[in-house]
């Protein structure tokens, strides 16, 4: 049922959007929305910083069609295997359970997108604009930066590379999956792990944030994703590892901007009080 269509997927992912929000602030998550509006529409450097992230969300979307255009041929996947071998399969081969592969999807899944917005409702509840900002800021550089890698080092997921020897356990949960789900993520999109480095991100600014429950669901879910995408047979060690170091640099970079976009707000505020009282 979780797993039968995107449609599904999109309806499940609201829910746990709503839960996550409640268990972590105890609040109405429409309360959530309702703070979108009002920082939108009282903040035009929150309305062009959100209206950047999305931009760069469906550029990520139509990333697979400019790469058609652009008709590139390269393909790395070799050298890849060449750095690391057969660890993906004896990954794999250790931890591998039945049981275990259902968890796995569900946060692969569900757990990226539904952090990343849960993020933003909850620091819009909590008033928490520096985290606000940052998550927004983070978003953009780790899609920035990732995108032209997908273009020009192209990297086949693990298990379309017949001598790594890695099987794509995710249909066994999620049957149509090359159906329902290819068509947002590129079999080539691997270098970095875009999953890895949007959970770690999320996990990272979750512990500057102060709200416990948040950096425990965080970073549970973070640990769950980078562990899913090799149990699952998707990414290189390589692709990890870069993940992380665009998560480490995003998330830094994220709050770096935001303070200073939020410090220059304050600044324009002060000046103009300065004004009308002279």
């Amino acid at each position: 049922m979780l797993y039968q269509s995107m449609n599904y997927v999109a309806l499940y992912t609201v829910v746990i959007v709503v839960l996550l929000i409640w268990i972590t602030t105890r609040r109405s998550p429409i309360l959530a929305l309702v703070e979108l509006v009002r920082e939108l529409l009282r903040s035009y450097k929150f309305l062009l910083l959100f209206a950047a992230m999305f931009g760069v969300l469906a550029l990520n979307k139509y990333e697979l069609q400019i790469e058609t255009k652009m008709q590139l041929s390269s393909d790395f996947t070799a050298f890849m295997f060449g750095l690391e071998g057969h660890f993906v399969q004896s990954f794999q081969q250790l931890f591998y359970s039945p049981w275990l592969t259902p968890i796995i999807v569900f946060f692969y899944i569900f757990m990226l997108q539904s952090v990343l917005a849960a993020s933003i409702g909850l620091y819009l509840l909590e008033n928490n604009r520096l985290m606000l900002y940052a998550t927004c800021y983070a978003i953009i550089l780790n899609y920035t930066i990732a995108i032209p890698f997908y273009l020009y080092f192209p990297v086949n997921e693990v298990w379309s590379y017949p001598p790594a020897g890695v099987r794509f356990v995710m249909l066994d949960v999620f049957p149509r999956f090359e159906q329902e789900y290819r068509a947002l993520s590129g079999l080539n999109n691997c270098f970095p792990s875009l999953h890895t480095s949007i959970s770690v991100t999320m996990a990272l600014l979750a512990f500057r944030s102060g709200n416990r429950r948040w950096m425990i669901i965080t970073g549970i879910s973070a640990i769950m994703i980078v562990f899913g995408i090799f149990y699952l047979g998707i990414h290189w060690l390589t692709d990890m590892l870069g993940g992380t170091l665009l998560a480490i640099l995003a998330s830094s970079l994220g709050v770096q901007l935001s303070r200073l976009t939020l410090r220059s707000g304050e600044n324009a505020i002060a000046v103009r009080s300065r004004a009308s009282n002279g």
